[in-house]
């Protein structure tokens, strides 16, 4: 089947094509150090119409005969799209949360695809994407329209803890130091929704005009014990507060936020920080 991209068409060979040319726009040591195998299935209004199945080992990518192969991850994306994920323009993560790339399988192996590629011309710095860069704004505009279904379903997987550990790494740089002069407050986030039941426990702290974050992943990963009010919630209803397409007051009303502890100091943490404005 032929799939078209405005007038240029995209049948399996020239899907093919763009994945055996892969090395040449990838950065040598990052793609050597990828093992595994990929499928590309290509979607047209939501139906699948071209699939493409290659291992990747030793910085060598071999298509495989047969694209319906067992697989380590799934890539599913518009056909139009995969020029861009390949050539670096696409970023991965955006991507994924935007709901316009879906991942079956190892995620980690997918986000590692999308950080080898290269910036044509570039000596220093030169990766073009970094799928785990996720700007705050970006993200919130990427959120737009998502539906909270596909949204709970990538922050339960494997991506969870890099979207969170970008949040909160970013967090402290959204403090408005005016509102922040006289806070001297610590609340921590419970944040469940994870396959396994588990959930992950962070602190933000802001103080003197200043904001600090512990937990997982995070520079400073030891967890405070005294906090003046902890706020329990889905990974998901997190991301959307934290990008500014959850207000805290309907969060709490809708029990999307569960706060224990002193509501007063939580609302007064949601309230100094200058969160990116999602326009819906």
């Amino acid at each position: 089947m032929t799939q078209t991209t405005g007038s240029v068409p995209l049948d399996r060979a020239a899907a093919v094509a763009l994945v055996e040319r892969l090395p040449e726009h990838a950065l040598p040591d990052r793609l050597a150090a990828l093992r595994g195998s990929v499928r590309f299935d290509l979607t047209h209004d939501g139906d699948v119409v071209t699939r493409v199945a290659a291992t990747l080992a030793g910085g060598v990518v071999e298509v495989l005969p047969e694209p319906d192969a067992p697989v380590d991850v799934v890539l599913r994306l518009p056909a139009s799209h995969l020029a861009d994920l390949l050539g670096g323009i696409a970023n991965a993560g955006l991507d994924l949360l935007s709901g316009r790339l879906v991942i079956e399988g190892d995620a980690e192996m997918a986000l590692a695809l999308g950080g080898v590629f290269v910036v044509p011309g570039t000596e220093t710095d030169p990766v073009a994407v970094d799928p785990r860069a996720l700007d705050p704004v970006a993200v919130a505009c990427a959120l737009v329209g998502v539906p909270t279904s596909h949204l709970r379903a990538v922050m339960a997987g494997g991506f969870r803890a890099v979207v969170l550990e970008e949040v909160f790494t970013r967090l402290p740089s959204f403090l408005d130091a005016r509102k922040a002069a006289r806070c001297d407050l610590t609340v921590g986030f419970r944040l469940t929704g994870r396959d396994d039941g588990e959930t992950e426990r962070y602190v933000v702290r802001v103080a003197g005009g200043t904001c600090r974050t512990a937990g997982p992943g995070l520079a400073d990963t030891e967890v405070p014990e005294r906090r003046d009010a902890t706020i329990t919630c889905e990974a998901h209803d997190f991301l959307r507060l934290a990008t500014g397409h959850l207000k805290p007051v309907t969060g709490v009303l809708k029990g999307q936020l569960r706060v224990k502890g002193d509501k007063a100091k939580a609302l007064q943490l949601l309230a100094v920080l200058d969160i990116p404005c999602a326009v819906e």
